[in-house]
């Protein structure tokens, strides 16, 4: 096994195709194709599933790539302070939930240092993988949400994985809707009065546990809900469908644009504990942040206390 072995793997997991990580690395497909069948073969393992759709990780792939990024990477910092450090760009990544919030700040980061000479990477990606990617450092750092309902949980869940959370900000819950929605108008709203428009819910990917969700009341069964990947699928469905979400009242206009507003909720029965949300970030524990990530923190603080509602 080598360390361009290691580098195909794993840009080839990145990529999602053969032919994608091919272009990437500047090798013909085929070949690339034999060394990772030759990887395969030296480890006794099947890292890659492959079908018409493409390519996937199998479970021993999945375990297989985190170890490797991480050796791949101490390798590159290694050749970064001892061999060719010229040649080498410096890296930092963010993993988060769908908050426009974070896509600014990591802008306005990257905005102050010569994109040239870094590797940037910005993921919006699901919690589970938010989690995964600052786990194996691939992220130096990752946005989530904490609530009543799955702090213990998720909490477990990173002491596991030797994370760290810490508080950016506390907020209340506010629906997310159009301006041209039917309570668009309303002071509040209440959750009884949404029981006629889908709920919109990023999703989670199959099986994955309640904890996940990136909205308030996953547990709540809704009459109307539909699954989503993206932020700009879920503004579409706001206007096509009336449709909400359930969101910190946190809006970036510069980004989403400004034909959707964040209504309060209403608190109805039970603990107003319960209407409330706690967004963080979570590094690797005893990593202390780079320069990149120390910025990146700053300008996120900074923005949240001058738009947070």
């Amino acid at each position: 096994m080598t360390l361009q072995q290691l580098h195909y793997a794993i840009t080839v997991s990145e990529a999602g195709s053969l032919n994608r990580a091919a272009e990437l690395l500047y090798v013909s497909q085929p070949s690339l194709s034999g060394a990772i069948k030759k990887l395969e073969s030296e480890l006794n393992i099947t890292i890659f599933t492959r079908s018409g759709k493409g390519i996937a990780l199998t479970n021993d792939g999945s375990e297989f790539i985190a170890y490797a990024r991480q050796l791949y990477e101490e390798y590159e910092a290694l050749m970064g302070k001892y061999g060719m450090p010229e040649k080498l760009k410096k890296k930092f990544g963010v993993s988060t939930q769908h908050y426009t919030f974070a896509v600014k700040t990591f802008v306005e980061m990257a905005k102050q240092f010569n994109m040239s000479e870094y590797e940037f990477a910005i993921r919006e990606t699901k919690t589970r993988e938010v989690i995964s990617d600052v786990s194996t450092q691939r992220s130096e750092i990752g946005i989530l949400y904490l609530s009543n309902f799955n702090r213990s949980a998720i909490k477990k869940i990173l002491k596991a994985n030797e994370l760290e959370y810490h508080s950016l900000i506390e907020c209340g819950a506010y629906v997310y809707i159009w301006k041209g929605h039917p309570l668009a108008g309303r002071p509040y709203i209440k959750m009884s009065e949404l029981e006629d428009y889908p709920c919109l819910s990023f999703e989670q990917g199959d099986n994955a546990s309640l904890y996940y969700a990136e909205e308030l009341y996953s547990s709540r069964e809704y009459s109307r809900i539909i699954k989503c990947n993206d932020r700009a699928t879920v503004l579409n469905l706001m206007v096509g469908l009336n449709g909400y979400t359930i969101c910190s009242g946190i809006i970036c206009e510069e980004l989403n644009g400004s034909d959707y507003l964040a209504v309060p909720l209403k608190t109805g029965k039970g603990s107003s504990s319960d209407y409330e949300m706690e967004i963080g970030y979570i590094i690797k524990k005893d990593h202390p942040l780079s320069k990149m990530g120390e910025l990146y923190i700053e300008e996120t603080k900074k923005y949240l206390e001058t738009t947070a509602k």
